[in-house]
């Protein structure tokens, strides 16, 4: 028997191969399709995406924006929601934004979603924080609980819905407690 050897795939060939629903990311050589969004994920997402942006683009300090797909060291990932500080979002020449995000973003969230791998969100957020950014969530609306992430630090896990979550120096006047976030899936 022959044995073929397969070439890894690049990121540059990652990166020319058609967007997918739901998107895919590259990670070690390999691609890692995500979840498709479901119902508690999408609203609590939604909902994030709007006070983020009612607060940071008001005062343009940062702008909010869902599954942007962000290539830096080596991967090409798809966080549920990137946060970038105004100075930092990929521009055109004309001031449009870009549709390519080849930086780190400085926060990332993610809203795990049923039989996500835990292990492998919090790897992305990790590998966030190794290339500059600087606050990341896991938000988990099973347990109702949230990891927060910080750079060179062990995460702080908070359950208690009066918890006040910690946010960017950048956006200091966002404030939101573990209840905030879970009063969101009650309609």
């Amino acid at each position: 028997m022959v044995k073929i050897q397969h070439k890894p795939l690049t990121l540059d060939k990652f990166l020319q191969l058609p967007e997918t629903k739901p998107a895919q990311e590259y990670i070690n050589g390999k691609i890692r399709q995500k979840p498709m969004s479901q119902g508690k994920h999408s609203r609590i997402q939604g909902k994030l995406v709007s006070i983020i942006e009612q607060v940071g683009t008001e005062s343009s300090i940062a702008i909010a924006l869902p599954e942007l797909r962000c290539t830096f060291g080596g991967r090409s990932l798809v966080p549920d929601l990137v946060v970038l500080q105004w100075n930092r979002i990929p521009r055109e020449e004309n001031g449009d934004i870009a549709n390519s995000c080849l930086t780190h973003p400085d926060w990332t969230i993610e809203v795990l979603s049923p039989n996500q791998n835990y292990v492998k969100v919090t790897g992305n957020i990790l590998h966030c924080l190794n290339y500059g950014t600087e606050l990341g969530w896991l938000i988990d609306p099973e347990t109702q609980s949230i990891l927060v992430f910080f750079p060179q630090q062990q995460p702080l896990l908070l359950e208690e819905l009066e918890d006040n979550l910690p946010v960017p120096n950048f956006l200091a006047e966002l404030q939101l407690t573990v209840g905030d976030i879970f009063s969101w899936l009650k309609l």
